[in-house]
């Protein structure tokens, strides 16, 4: 590492990026949502436990599986989005860690402990969750990241085997920049930070 990167980086990434909900009509092809996990897999998690699961909803028929189970309010900006990205966390997550940890018996830490499992999985699922923002941002991808489902619905749709677990949706595509809405305001450092 060698230094901050710079201000078209960072305004891409963070000050200027913003949460779309109108959508122009143009693609998003595999090589792109490869790109984006092959990005979102890199930065940490505990003990490299990796639980976050992704489903790609792309196609009319699997939109159509997923529409039944969003708030009213979510439908159309999800049904014109070129993909929609179901995050969710495996809770299966630890009989690969012999493979993704291969350091220490990491899997004896998480077998027969059902509130770990529940906790690391959740915890690590909505930051890899929170890395593919990035990671589309920073491919050139627009972002639509929400609640506002029925996570039992999405479920069985999507990972009706039970083993992975909705967390939340994110819309990704290019955003309609003549749509997009002003920055709601943010905390400042003092309101929400503490130095000690």
């Amino acid at each position: 590492m060698s230094g901050s990167i710079d201000d078209k980086a960072l305004d891409q990434l963070f000050r200027v990026a913003r949460t779309h909900k109108k959508w122009l009509d143009r693609p998003v092809s595999d090589e792109t949502l490869t790109a984006v996990f092959d990005l979102m897999k890199m930065p940490p998690t505990s003990a490299n436990c990796s639980p976050a699961r992704i489903v790609f909803v792309r196609s009319a028929e699997a939109k159509e599986r997923l529409k039944p189970a969003l708030i009213p309010t979510n439908v159309e900006q999800t049904m014109t989005a070129p993909v929609t990205a179901v995050i969710g966390y495996d809770l299966d997550f630890y009989e690969r860690l012999p493979e993704l940890y291969p350091f220490a018996d990491a899997r004896s830490w998480f077998a027969g402990n059902d509130a770990l499992i529940q906790a690391t999985a959740f915890r690590n699922g909505s930051l890899q969750g929170a890395y593919l923002i990035m990671a589309a941002r920073a491919l050139g991808l627009d972002c639509g990241p929400m609640s506002g489902f029925d996570n039992a619905k999405v479920d069985a749709a999507f990972f009706p085997d039970g083993r992975v677990r909705s967390n939340f949706l994110c819309n990704l595509g290019y955003g309609d920049p003549a749509a997009k809405q002003k920055r709601a305001p943010r905390l400042a450092f003092a309101d929400a930070c503490t130095i000690v």
